[in-house]
């Protein structure tokens, strides 16, 4: 038996119960791995109020993402070894001990990133690849708008374009968090309680506004997100923080100067194991330049999981966060 967080009814964060669970042998292409670290993020918020269907039904074990040792592989694994560092993103089974994951979803960790750093990254900091390279690829002399700069795929983000030559324009919500996206790579911090984001960009940008937009807010950023976008450019909207866009009519793109809209998935970018692997030692290798660093701000207890959801939620985090078995 091993201790996990699992969701046996949709709710608030009260419904995450600390209990033990039994992991069975790996099967046919699958690895057991003990556990060090348990990424905490959003997406475990939508599956835990079942805005996301859990693919197994309920009860499930709550979490996307975690690193740990491999202490067991099933029949017909060959790359990956009994005592292998690993880490992965994958639909939920996260908040636990030990747990089961199918092979081709592990990824090896170098020597250099400890569990604690993998299972706050691997994420947020993948998810900060593709946006940057793939939904948008960002270079030297681009423009862009990231807000929550201060969150975790805020600030990894926000290091990232910089590293690249963008120049990058952040919201936040408070002092305290703008210095936080300052220190991470924002030039320029909009106050978004305080003042009219669209404004501001048009003030900081003499009006010629940004190449992309990403928005992993969602519902109280649209549409003024579309306001910041130069013509033929990119909104990317990658989350739904305080709630999902609703339906829209497509003519407003057109209004707005012929730009683009993506809803981008890290599932659907990192679906083939070739493009998981170059997604992640990309990460790992903007890593090790020191471009990049991957900010673990809080740390939780593996029985605490209530407690990580409750600051999430709130807005009381900045970087990353993980539970700790």
């Amino acid at each position: 038996m091993v201790a996990a967080v699992r969701v046996h009814k949709h709710g608030g964060p009260e419904v995450l119960t600390f209990e033990d669970i039994e992991v069975a042998a790996p099967g046919q292409g699958q690895i057991r791995i003990k556990q060090y670290a348990c990424g905490v993020n959003f997406i475990d918020t939508y599956f835990r109020i079942g805005m996301y269907p859990s693919p197994v039904g309920l009860p499930f074990v709550s979490g996307n993402e975690g690193a740990g040792e491999v202490v067991a592989v099933g029949p017909g694994v060959t790359d990956i070894k009994v005592g292998d560092r690993v880490a992965y993103v994958t639909a939920l089974g996260g908040y636990a001990e030990e747990r089961l994951l199918p092979a081709d979803r592990a990824v090896k960790i170098p020597d250099n990133i400890s569990y604690e750093q993998a299972a706050g990254m691997m994420l947020k900091g993948m998810t900060a690849q593709y946006l940057v390279n793939r939904t948008y690829k960002v270079t030297k002399g681009s423009t862009v708008l990231m807000h929550a700069a201060a969150g975790g795929v805020g600030q990894i983000l926000c290091q990232w374009a910089n590293h690249l030559g963008a120049t990058v324009i952040g919201t936040v919500g408070s002092k305290e968090k703008g210095e936080i996206a300052k220190a991470n790579g924002c030039r320029h911090v909009i106050y978004y309680r305080d003042e009219d984001f669209p404004t501001r960009v048009k003030e900081i940008t003499d009006g010629k506004l940004c190449d992309v937009v990403y928005d992993g807010i969602g519902k109280t950023t649209f549409p003024a997100s579309l306001d910041c976008i130069r013509p033929l450019g990119m909104f990317a909207s990658f989350g739904s923080a305080s709630g999902q866009i609703d339906a829209f009519n497509i003519n407003i793109l057109q209004t707005k100067g012929s730009l683009f809209a993506t809803r981008p998935t890290l599932n659907n970018y990192v679906a083939k194991r070739e493009d998981l692997l170059a997604t992640a030692n990309d990460l790992f290798n903007v890593i090790a330049s020191g471009a990049v660093k991957i900010p673990i701000n809080q740390k939780y207890a593996l029985k605490d999981a209530q407690q990580a959801h409750r600051d999430l939620e709130s807005r009381e985090t900045t970087g990353s966060s993980i539970l700790v078995p």
